[in-house]
């Protein structure tokens, strides 16, 4: 694939220019690069590196975004380019989502088109295509151009993205964004700037937005032992899920495995995930779940109403979904999502809606 010129950038005097497609906004001369290290200054014209070079492909289900309110049960089409406009120290992709910064500004990628993921993704009866693996933002036109084709296909949407993108790149987005598995990694600065390179407020005002525009949000928190298990932070961050997008916005609470540049860390404390699932309960979310604890029954969708089990899962596969046109059987509560399916019997899995 070409060279392409990047969407969202402004020229400035000297050659440099202005990249606004993150809330980085890096300020690149010419012959430079900017953070995610994919978007590169030629000339006076920023250019992005990455335009149809996927360095991952992969038929998922949409579990593994995680994303538990979308089509449960559904395969989702997964691609990714290189690069990142994170540095998290925790990455479990660095393999890929650092390549370009940790390898002297190396691209790596097979030539796609975005008709070529939207054919495969029909052929594989995926309901979804998801932008993942590595952060959608750097390889935002791919992702735009393959969207808008998706959505005349009648296919979903999805980001899986640390949520740093600017107001002018989610507006743009948004017509063809179903959902979006947003990661708020901690509830204080100092994590976010020492961990990750990033602000803490600028992944809060993308949420907000997104809750704003209909896109369906789920966010997840990677717990660390000793770096964001703070019970008062978790408190703090449960609140605002629960306060500023809403009681029914999915929380997912995930297991930390020491990885990356991240090794002097133990893996988290089953007990450690169980505390923070009850405090998003107390807070008042509906739906708090565990994650990379297979088995826990913190996987589960329970009725915020009765109490009702209502889909079981082991991990990634789901053996039980008895929501009935998108309510509780027993209670006739609306559950919070988007396409769930008629009913399905105990004990059956299912691949689709």
């Amino acid at each position: 694939m070409k060279i392409m010129e990047a969407y969202l950038y402004e020229h400035l005097e000297d050659e440099k220019v202005r990249c606004n497609l993150c809330d980085h906004r890096c300020l690149i001369k010419a012959g430079k690069r900017g953070i995610c290290a994919v978007r590169e200054n030629r000339d006076g014209s920023l250019e992005t590196l990455v335009y149809g070079k996927l360095i991952a492909q992969h038929v998922d289900p949409i579990e593994k975004k995680p994303l538990f309110h979308v089509l449960p049960g559904s395969l989702s089409y997964s691609i990714a380019t290189v690069g990142c406009n994170f540095k998290c120290r925790f990455c479990q992709n660095a393999d890929i989502a650092q390549l370009p910064a940790d390898r002297k500004g190396m691209i790596l990628g097979d030539p796609f088109r975005p008709e070529d993921v939207v054919s495969a993704a029909e052929r594989a009866d995926c309901r979804s295509i998801a932008y993942t693996y590595t952060e959608p933002t750097v390889f935002f036109e791919f992702a735009y151009d393959t969207a808008k084709l998706a959505h005349e296909k009648g296919i979903l949407n999805v980001f899986v993205t640390n949520g740093y993108m600017t107001s002018e790149a989610l507006h743009m987005i948004h017509p063809y964004l179903d959902a979006a598995n947003v990661d708020l990694k901690a509830f204080n600065d100092d994590f976010y700037k020492e961990q990750c390179g990033a602000k803490r407020k600028h992944v809060m005002e993308t949420l907000k937005l997104m809750k704003s525009l209909g896109v369906f949000v789920e966010v997840t928190t990677l717990l660390i032992p000793g770096l964001n298990d703070n019970k008062g932070e978790l408190q703090g961050l449960a609140s605002f899920i629960a306060d500023s997008l809403g009681p029914e916005t999915p929380w997912h609470i995930s297991r930390f495995h020491p990885t990356y540049k991240l090794t002097d860390r133990p893996p988290t404390p089953a007990e450690s995930i169980d505390q923070a699932r009850r405090i998003g309960l107390e807070a008042g979310l509906r739906y708090v779940y565990s994650g990379n604890l297979p088995g826990d029954e913190g996987e589960n969708t329970i009725c915020y109403n009765c109490g009702q089990n209502l889909i079981e899962r082991w991990g990634y596969r789901i053996s039980k979904n008895v929501i009935r046109d998108g309510k509780c059987p027993e209670c006739d509560a609306g559950i919070d999502g988007v396409g769930f399916i008629v009913g399905q019997e105990e004990g059956q899995a299912h691949n689709g809606v």
